[in-house]
Order: C-alpha cells, then sequence, then structure tokens
C-alpha cells in the first residue's frame, strides 16, 4: 500500500510539474516583428451572446501605421474582466495587419468591454475598446420573441431567414437599438405600446396589439430585451465588466 501511495504521488506531482510547465510556456508571447500607430476595429464589436457562451463571430482588430497602412507583425494582446476567454489571447498581425480571436462571455448578464492593445516604436501602448453584450435569461427569451414576432418591422435589414417589412411601412418603426428613443419611454408605457398598439400613446396605428398573443412574462423579457441592446446604453441595461 505504502509503494501505492508513492507512486500516486509521484504521478500526481509529475501531471502539475508538466502543467505548470505547459502554462509558463503558453504565457510566453510573440516577439513582435514590427511596431504600429493605432489599433482598430475591423469587426466584431457589439455583438450578442447568452451568459457564458462564445460569441457568434469572431472579433478581429487590425493595426495600422501613420498613414493608416496595415502592419504585419505587430504584437496584439486582449484583456477583458474576470470570467471572459480569448482564444487565443494575443498574436501577431497577419500579412492584412489583422488579428482574429474567438471571445467567450462570462456568466454574469450585462454589457463586457474588451482591450485590444499593442505598443509603438517608443513602447507606448495603443489601446482600443469594444463592448459586447451578454444576455440572461430573462434578455435571451426577449431576443427569441423579437426573432419571432418583432425583427422583420423593427430591423430594416434584410436576411436569408427573414424579409424585412420595414421598408413598406408608411411610419418606420424604432430600431430596438434606438436607445436615443427608446430610453426615454419607460417601462411601463412600453408595455403598453406593446400590449395595446401604438394608439394606446397616440403612436402609430401599424403597431398592432400583442397582449392576446404574448403573456406577460413574454412582454417583460421583450422589454429586458429592449433595454439590453439599446445604443447608448438605457439605465437599466445592466452592469458594465471591464477589467480593473
Amino acid at each position: 500500500m505504502i509503494r501505492y501511495g508513492s507512486a500516486v504521488s509521484a504521478f500526481v506531482l509529475t501531471v502539475l510539474a508538466a502543467s505548470c510547465s505547459h502554462k509558463g510556456e503558453s504565457a510566453i508571447l510573440p516577439k513582435p516583428t514590427a511596431f504600429g500607430a493605432a489599433v482598430v476595429e475591423s469587426s466584431g464589436g457589439k455583438q450578442l451572446a447568452q451568459t457564458g457562451s462564445l460569441l457568434p463571430q469572431p472579433v478581429v482588430v487590425q493595426v495600422n501605421d501613420e498613414q493608416g497602412a496595415a502592419v504585419t507583425g505587430a504584437l496584439v494582446e486582449f484583456a477583458a474582466a474576470p470570467g471572459v476567454g480569448f482564444d487565443p489571447p494575443d498574436g501577431l498581425t497577419d500579412s492584412s495587419g489583422q488579428v482574429t480571436t474567438n471571445v467567450s462571455l462570462a456568466g454574469m448578464a450585462g454589457r463586457y468591454q474588451i482591450t485590444a492593445f499593442t505598443f509603438d516604436k517608443s513602447h507606448k501602448r495603443l489601446e482600443l475598446k469594444l463592448e459586447e453584450i451578454a444576455l440572461g435569461y430573462q434578455e435571451t427569451l426577449g431576443r427569441r420573441l423579437n426573432d419571432q414576432y418583432c425583427d422583420r418591422c423593427h430591423n430594416s435589414e434584410s436576411t436569408v431567414e427573414r424579409v424585412s417589412n420595414y421598408d413598406n411601412l408608411e411610419v418606420k418603426p424604432h430600431p430596438f437599438t434606438e436607445g436615443d428613443t427608446l430610453n426615454k419611454i419607460s417601462n411601463t408605457d412600453l408595455t403598453a405600446i406593446i400590449t395595446n398598439g401604438g394608439p394606446a400613446l397616440q403612436k402609430s396605428a401599424l403597431m398592432p396589439a400583442w397582449g392576446n398573443t404574448l403573456s406577460k412574462t413574454d412582454i417583460q423579457a421583450l422589454i429586458a430585451y429592449i433595454r439590453a441592446v439599446s445604443d447608448p446604453p438605457s439605465r437599466s441595461a445592466g452592469p458594465t465588466y471591464a477589467r480593473r
């Protein structure tokens, strides 16, 4: 029994040592071969995903020089609040000056600030901040309801799955991201409009009443989703998580 226990202990120590060695190796940053003057977003900001899940599209950033031309071989690192994951967490820019990373959000609903940073020739840190939105259970339900009932009119962009009706409407509906307008409407008034239609608050009659289709819980979830995606953010959009 003593020999068996010693063997197990030795095995565990070997695994731990290998693990520590692997972590140490993974922490070594690639060496840059060039430096830029700015880091800018190429794509991937302001995405939506359920808490604890991967963003649907990768985040892509680009490093440019003083003339705005792409820089190859610049080091870009990514950082965010605890719980946010990056794959990879850093990398050298490719021939188009870009670095791509897949981002998984943490387990709390709200907005997550992501920082991509590089250094210029003088070793000055250059930063780009992006925001991604993590939807909790209620907001995720609201998003599904939006996709099923609302998006066809409130979203002007057509997709393969959905043809927009926006351009056919004489009075244009507000996109749910239009915070400048929707943030000024209280939850009580939004509930009345969704439940009883636009005329309930002297709004367009083209906005139908959904009170016989959606439950009170559904309407609350839809409003929670509207608040979550508003731009600029509403006061009830939830907290913003950033690296300290």
